[in-house]
């Protein structure tokens, strides 16, 4: 197949520019700083706060942790069900219009959570995560679709670029609105609801952009027999089938399920880590994260460019070894350590995006050829949120049980460490595949 034209493989790119102000503002930066204050006692010498919700005392932040679990879990749970609706009738696009949608109202109605309506915040944080990585289903099912297997390392590259540039164009114009709401006769608390409000507006108004340049969906030409609450697990059943009998793609999907576990429970848990356990000010933190978006854009693209010249799955293992040197020095930060805090952003923002985006592309070339995309990076979104379920309760609750939130993160290491592992297998089953095919 052939690379889609410039204008498609641009507005492909560009709903990373539209939704990654989610995974910014509200993942990284000033939603889970926002969150701590509030529900915080405002004393920063004790690094856990509690809080009572459904008749239960929770440290606020193990609580937040289990939310975004919670959301993760509906997400792996629909995903099956609406990626075979999408591949049969072939309206991926409609489904990725109505997730861009739910999760935008839902980031603009954060406008309304204070200290007084706790459950509230947590349903709208519920909701506008269910929106965000539901719609990643249908968006990822796209890249093999419009880029040729050689393409899509750089393609896809250049989707998160996209992303970090976009989401830190948003997150200044709020940053001002956070250091500075004086300006604007308003509070600190006001300027951060006014900041969810932006972000919605922002993801929806590019999406609808990105929306317009993609191609329509192709209806499969079998049509499905039986009830189609169960067609959709059955889809996955069958991708799974396949799975089984191509050993380099298993043995990838397992490596790929624990060393994401540990990436995307970092990257989901940073912020509230800098907050409380390390004490560093919510400033600080916003200007951490920015920091870790911009080395992303140049991280992302060196990451292809090795793994253009050593392979993908070599790139991988050096990637993951890192994310374990970076885990350990995280766990040994002290605390009120600004400066050493900027330096772990730097060098986790180099390795962050080039991840994700590796983690993708790799997955797109070891797929068979198949006109079922949806479902195929289905069954990758569900292994990918599993991990997240699994990483972000064992952080929360870690947490609880040990008073730290150091300790989650040593933890961490270990789903790395598996990782790195099964990564090696998989790269042995690929060398053995390859002689095979040449001898």
């Amino acid at each position: 197949m052939q690379t889609a034209p410039k204008k498609v493989i641009n507005g492909w790119a560009m709903y990373d520019w539209a939704n990654s102000v989610y995974n910014l503002v509200i993942t990284s930066t000033i939603f889970p700083a926002y969150y701590e204050a509030v529900t915080g006692d405002g004393n920063e010498a004790t690094a856990n706060d509690t809080v009572h919700l459904f008749g239960r005392e929770f440290v606020n932040t193990s609580l937040y942790n289990y939310a975004l679990g919670i959301a993760f879990l509906i997400v792996a749970a629909i995903s099956p069900l609406l990626s075979s609706i999408a591949d049969y009738k072939g309206n991926k696009k409609s489904f990725l219009f109505f997730f861009c949608t739910m999760g935008s109202i839902a980031c603009s109605a954060m406008y309304f959570f204070d200290k007084t309506n706790l459950g509230y915040g947590l349903i709208c944080l519920i909701i506008a995560c269910i929106g965000f990585w539901s719609s990643l289903v249908f968006y990822n099912s796209y890249l093999p679709e419009i880029a040729a297997p050689e393409d899509q390392d750089k393609v896809s590259a250049k989707g998160f670029a996209m992303g970090y540039i976009g989401s830190v164009i948003l997150q200044l114009i709020c940053f001002v609105f956070v250091l500075k709401p004086e300006l604007f006769g308003i509070t600190v608390g006001k300027a951060s609801q006014i900041s969810f409000l932006l972000v919605g507006v922002w993801w929806w108004g590019f999406g609808q952009f990105s929306l317009a340049r993609l191609p329509k969906g192709v209806p499969m030409e079998q049509v499905k027999t039986g009830s189609i609450f169960t067609n959709g697990y059955k889809e996955l059943r069958k991708v799974w089938e396949q799975v089984r009998h191509m050993p380099v793609l298993k043995k990838y999907l397992g490596a790929f399920f624990f060393y994401n576990m540990g990436v995307q429970t970092v990257m989901l848990a940073a912020t509230l880590y800098g907050k409380s356990e390390l004490n560093i000010p919510t400033t600080n933190l916003i200007i951490a994260i920015l920091i870790i978006q911009l080395v992303a854009i140049p991280g992302a693209y060196l990451i292809a460019r090795l793994s253009d010249k050593i392979g993908n799955f070599k790139a991988l293992m050096i990637t993951v070894a890192l994310w374990i040197v970076l885990c350990i020095i995280g766990y040994l930060l002290p605390r009120d350590g600004i400066n050493e805090f900027y330096g772990l952003a730097i060098l986790v923002g180099f390795v962050m995006g080039g991840i994700q985006s590796l983690s993708r592309s790799t997955y797109a070339k070891l797929m068979p050829e198949t006109k079922d995309t949806t479902s195929f990076f289905s069954f990758y979104d569900v292994t990918e949120k599993i991990a997240i379920v699994i990483g972000m309760f064992s952080f929360g609750y870690i947490n609880e049980l040990s008073g730290s939130q150091r300790n989650s993160v040593l933890a961490l290491v270990v789903f790395f460490v598996i990782g790195l592992v099964l990564l090696i297998f998989a790269s042995v089953a690929k060398k053995k595949q390859e002689q095979l095919i040449n001898s």
